[in-house]
C-alpha cells in the first residue's frame, strides 16, 4: 500500500469515528428526553429534573465543540504533513534514538495537553461550578497538572524509553518481551495504585470508629471476606460526585470509599455499595478483567510489530525517512476500529460483572440499600435516566440504572 492511501485511510478513520461518536451522543441526548420511567420516578422532583436536563445538554453542547476542535485540528496536521514536520526538526536537535522518539512522544504530549487545558478549565470551572459539583481551587488544578507532568515523565518516560529499547535490540520480536514487561507493570499497579499512586493526588485515611465501621465488619464477618484495609478518599476537594471501589489483590486489597458518598448515604446504603464490591472481588472480576486486559495487550503489540518498520507509513505522516515513533502514532489510529470492537466487547463483559455483583450484593444483604444507594448517586451527579440503547451498547461499562434495579428485583 502506497503511502498516499494510507494518508487517505489514517483520515477516513479518523472521519468515521468522530461522526460516530456524533451521531450516538446525538442519539444519546434525544434520548434524556423521554418520560421517567416509573421505578425511577421519585429520583427527581420537577426543580432536580429540569436541572438534570440542563446539565446534561450543556454537556453535550460543549463535548460537541472539544471534540470537533480536536478532529479539524488533527485532520489539518495529517493533511500538512505536521507531523513530519516535528520529526525533521527534532532531528535536528537530537538524531540519536532513543532520544529522537523520546522527544516526539513528549511533545505530542505535552502539545495535546495545552491545547485541551483551556476546554479542561472551562468544563471544570464554569459548567461543573454552575452545577456545584466543581469544589477544586485554582491552587489544586495546577498542582493536580504538575503531579501529573512529574509522573508522566517518570513512568511514561521509563515505560518509552524501554520500549524504543527493545524495538532496537529485539525488531520485530519486541512485542514478546515487551508485553512480558508491560504485564509486569500492570499487575504491580493493580496492587499497588491506592499505595503508591492515589497518595500524590489525594488523602487516603482509614475509615474511624463508628457505626459505618461496625456495619461494613460484621458484613466482612458474615460473607468470609476479612477487610481490615477500608479507606477514605478526600474526593470532595475537586468534586461534590461520590464514588467507590475496590483496588488490589491478596493482602493489598483495599476498599476506598469517597468522602462525599459517605456524607450523602446512610449505613445501610454504603454496606449495600460495599457488598457490590466484595461481589466483584468473590466472583473473581478483577483478576479477569486484567487478564483480558493483558492479552488485548499482547495483540495490539503483536499487530504493531507488523507495522512498526513500515517506511510508507511514516511517509503517510509527513516524514522523510522510517520513523518509529511516527509508525506508533500512526498505528494507534489505524488500530483505533479494532479497538472500538474490543471496547464493546469490553463493555458487555463488564455489564455482566455488574449485574453479577449486584446480584451478589442482594443474596448476602438486601436489595434495597443498594437500589436506594445508586438512586441517590445518579440524582446527586444529575445522571440521564433514559440513555439511547445504541450509546449504552457502545459505551456503558455499567448497565443503565433502571436495568440495574428491574435485574436486582428478579434475584431471590
Amino acid at each position: 500500500m502506497d503511502y498516499q492511501t494510507i494518508l487517505y485511510l489514517l483520515i477516513g478513520i479518523l472521519t468515521f469515528d468522530f461522526f460516530l461518536n456524533k451521531i450516538l451522543g446525538y442519539l444519546n441526548n434525544q434520548s434524556r428526553k423521554q418520560a421517567i420511567p416509573l421505578e425511577l420516578a421519585d429520583i427527581y422532583d420537577e426543580k432536580k429534573y429540569a436541572e438534570s436536563q440542563s446539565y446534561q445538554s450543556e454537556v453535550f453542547r460543549f463535548s460537541m465543540i472539544s471534540s470537533t476542535f480536536s478532529f479539524v485540528l488533527m485532520l489539518v496536521f495529517l493533511w500538512f504533513g505536521g507531523f513530519g514536520w516535528i520529526d525533521e526538526y527534532l532531528r535536528g536537535i537530537a538524531p540519536v534514538e532513543p532520544l529522537t522518539s523520546l522527544y516526539f512522544f513528549g511533545i505530542i504530549y505535552l502539545a495535546s495537553d495545552l491545547i485541551g487545558t483551556p476546554f479542561d478549565l472551562y468544563g471544570t470551572f464554569v459548567i461543573e461550578e454552575k452545577y456545584g459539583f466543581n469544589k477544586m481551587t485554582a491552587k489544586t488544578y495546577l498542582l493536580d497538572k504538575l503531579k501529573g507532568y512529574l509522573l508522566t515523565l517518570i513512568l511514561g518516560g521509563i515505560i518509552a524509553s524501554l520500549f524504543i529499547v527493545m524495538v532496537m535490540f529485539f525488531e520485530e520480536n519486541f512485542w514478546v518481551y515487551f508485553w512480558i514487561a508491560i504485564s509486569i507493570f500492570m499487575i504491580f499497579i493493580n496492587m499497588f495504585y491506592t499505595s503508591l499512586i492515589v497518595p500524590i493526588f489525594n488523602k487516603l485515611s482509614p475509615l474511624g470508629d463508628g457505626s459505618l465501621k461496625t456495619a461494613i465488619t460484621n458484613y466482612s464477618k458474615k460473607v468470609g471476606f476479612p477487610l481490615n484495609n477500608i479507606f477514605v478518599i478526600d474526593g470532595s476537594k475537586r468534586s461534590s460526585k461520590g464514588n467507590a471501589f475496590f483496588s488490589g489483590l491478596g493482602k493489598k486489597k483495599k476498599v476506598v470509599l469517597y468522602d462525599t458518598l459517605i456524607d450523602n448515604h446512610s449505613d445501610e446504603e454504603l454496606v449495600g455499595v460495599l457488598a457490590h464490591e466484595v461481589g466483584h472481588f468473590k466472583k473473581k472480576h478483577i483478576i479477569w478483567s486484567m487478564v483480558l486486559g493483558i492479552l488485548q495487550t499482547g495483540f495490539m503489540l503483536w499487530l504493531l510489530s507488523k507495522f512498526i518498520f513500515s517506511s510508507e507509513i511514516s511517509w503517510a505522516l509527513g516524514g522523510n525517512v522510517t520513523a518509529l515513533h511516527l509508525n506508533v502514532f500512526a498505528f494507534a489510529i489505524l488500530f483505533s476500529p479494532i479497538s472500538t470492537i474490543i471496547g464493546v466487547f469490553m463493555n458487555l463483559f463488564s455489564r455482566k460483572n455488574e449485574y453479577e455483583a449486584d446480584a451478589y450484593a442482594v443474596e448476602t444483604y438486601e436489595k434495597e440499600p443498594l437500589i436506594s444507594a445508586l438512586k441517590k448517586l445518579t440524582s446527586d451527579n444529575l445522571g440521564n435516566l433514559t440513555p439511547h440503547p445504541w450509546y449504552e451498547f457502545m459505551n456503558y461499562s455499567h448497565p443503565s440504572l433502571l436495568k440495574r434495579i428491574r435485574a436486582m428485583k428478579q434475584v431471590k
